[in-house]
């Protein structure tokens, strides 16, 4: 160590759905002394190309610019600096973490293939956010042959591959854009690139590779499996080989000099192998024992909890050795909508009268709307809703599936049906919970991150349907602080992870615990959810696919018709 470590400091970066933070944080004790937030330019380009912008997206497409990402790096980390005050030759170290799966395909030297000007056009060449949904066919695909083959590596997933994964990503392109597809030297992970960028070396983490890789006990699925989803896909997996798999925590590289301009950091100091937004921010909240889960909640929510136990769960997305903490199997599950499913509805479904009544308060409409539903008694509004909206991640696995309210009157206000979306995604975190349990990895605490848990309400209720007692992370930047606790192991500061947690994270323990009585009332609803979730969901009624399908071939038809276009739902986490 070249630093003192009362001086050291480290840069946690966190890319999230709209836009990348920065915090610098203390060693010794994991005080966040300065952050900065940059919002992508491109931002999600889900209708069109920013670029190209009379070439309308197919629906469930989600494609971004990875120069953006570089330039969280160029303004967002030396603002962050600035704001701490402090000296950057005492950082010793920078972690990054991404949304995932969001997958990046490059030349052999990484240059991303939008780059390219002859490419430029193509959308295929652009980065697939996270919440790119259209490869759903493909996935359908690899899980029907995966069951009919009895593949070993499908009920480390929980039965069923996410549209949202590498392979399924990988397969649409190949089946859409053959040009594309076999231009792409390395189909890499965003975290990883943003890795490669900073130290000029292409490592692979252990967590993206295990969970959306469909990495297991060292090995991918055969080329045979791979032959029989398409045969031009048998050599899918040398576009993901080609670079060192490496654990959590560990040294990716150093900071080359190139990336020390960028960021005003010292060159050579220590990369930490990149992560995902969620794995990371269990560490931050020191929530890395069994039974803790943690849920960090924006736009969507993801799930992880680690256990001694090696469990097959239903829908999960996947379960990894050392996927959070080496030691320990880490679970994954999500769900693809959570405070996206409130933005969209406060920026389609609420009169103006409302925004005015809100500005008059000093509110903002999430706050308005959240007041006036925490006055009605539970079930006041007759409403129950599906929080589908964007898909089922967790359990249903199924991104043809959409949101739904049911109960809606003549006298249903716009509070009431704010209210059913808020319980329908506690309702949603209820039934990832109960398939744990009931899977012999039972839940015994919440832990919420994430920009939701200023909803009180909100935090109460989740409580409340889960009969759970809910903590709430210290930091309110939980992703990019966990970035940095793994930076911190990186540099050698720390043993490993789990030593590190305890130092530089923190929770507030028990900051919400169930009301019996309202979670019996809860109970009722929960009961009609549960109906309704297996009625959409398991086979009952296949409605919300052919509408789905429909909605592909209108489109295909050129006959679609154009609507106004919207501002990006604000991302709440």
């Amino acid at each position: 160590m070249t630093v003192d470590v009362d001086r050291a400091l480290v840069v946690g970066v966190d890319y999230g759905t709209l836009s990348g933070r920065a915090v610098v944080v203390r060693v010794a004790d994991g005080a966040e002394l300065g952050s900065a937030v940059h919002e992508y330019r491109h931002a999600v380009m889900d209708r069109t190309l920013t670029a190209h912008a009379d070439e309308p997206l197919p629906p469930e497409w989600a494609l971004q610019v990875p120069a953006d990402y570089v330039e969280v790096l160029q303004t967002a980390v030396p603002a962050a600096l600035e704001a701490a005050g402090v000296d950057p030759a005492d950082v010793v170290g920078i972690g990054v973490d991404v949304t995932s799966c969001t997958m990046v395909p490059t030349t052999a030297d990484g240059t991303p293939l939008c780059e390219l000007p002859e490419l430029a056009d193509r959308p295929h060449a652009y980065v697939k956010l996270w919440k790119h949904h259209a490869a759903q066919g493909q996935a359908d695909r690899i899980n029907e042959l995966a069951r009919e083959r009895g593949e070993s590596w499908l009920p480390r997933y929980g039965g069923l591959i996410s549209s949202e994964w590498q392979f399924a990503k990988g397969l649409q392109v190949l089946e859409e854009d053959r040009e594309i597809y076999d231009a792409t030297e390395h189909w890499v992970e965003a975290t990883d690139w943003i890795v490669w960028q900073l130290s000029g070396t292409y490592v692979r983490n252990a967590c993206t590779l295990g969970y959306k890789g469909i990495y297991q006990d060292g090995t991918y699925p055969s080329e045979d499996f791979l032959t029989a989803l398409n045969p031009d896909f048998a050599g899918f997996i040398s576009k993901l080989d080609g670079a060192p798999v490496a654990q959590l925590g560990e040294v990716a590289g150093q900071l080359t000099a190139e990336a020390a301009g960028w960021t005003g950091l010292p060159e050579g100091i220590a990369v930490a192998v990149g992560n995902v937004d969620a794995h990371v921010t269990a560490p931050a909240a020191n929530a890395v024992e069994n039974g803790q889960m943690t849920l960090i909640m924006g736009t969507s929510t993801c799930h992880v909890i680690s256990s001694d136990v090696l469990a097959e769960v239903p829908g999960m997305c996947g379960v990894v050795n050392g996927g959070i903490v080496a030691g320990s199997y880490g679970y994954e599950a999500g769900q693809s909508g959570v405070g996206d499913i409130f933005a969209w509805f406060v920026s389609t479904g609420v009169p103006g009268a409302y925004a005015e009544a809100a500005a008059a308060k000093d509110q903002n409409l999430h706050e308005y709307l959240t007041e006036l539903a925490s006055a009605q008694q539970i079930g006041a509004h007759g409403l129950i809703a599906l929080d589908w909206h964007s898909g089922n991640r967790s359990v249903l696995v199924d991104h043809e599936l959409s949101g739904l309210i049911l109960g809606q009157t003549l006298t249903t206000r716009p509070e009431d049906i704010y209210r059913a979306l808020l319980e329908s995604t506690a309702f949603g975190t209820r039934v990832i919970v109960e398939a744990y349990a009931e899977s012999g990895v039972p839940v015994t605490e919440l832990v919420v991150a994430g920009g939701l848990l200023k909803n009180t309400f909100l935090m109460q209720m989740y409580s409340d349907i889960t009969r759970l007692p809910l903590s709430t992370i210290v930091s309110d930047q939980g992703p990019a602080l966990g970035s940095a606790i793994h930076a911190a192991v990186a540099a050698g500061y720390y043993d490993d992870v789990r030593a590190a947690a305890p130092v530089m994270g923190g929770r507030v323990e028990a900051a919400y615990t169930p009301n019996p009585e309202a979670a019996q009332a809860y109970d009722r609803l929960f009961a009609e959810y549960s109906t309704l979730y297996d009625y959409f969901g398991r086979g009952g009624n296949d409605v919300m696919h052919r509408l789905k399908a429909i909605r592909r071939e209108v489109h295909a038809s050129g006959t679609s018709g154009s609507a106004p276009e919207l501002a990006p739902t604000e991302e709440i986490a």
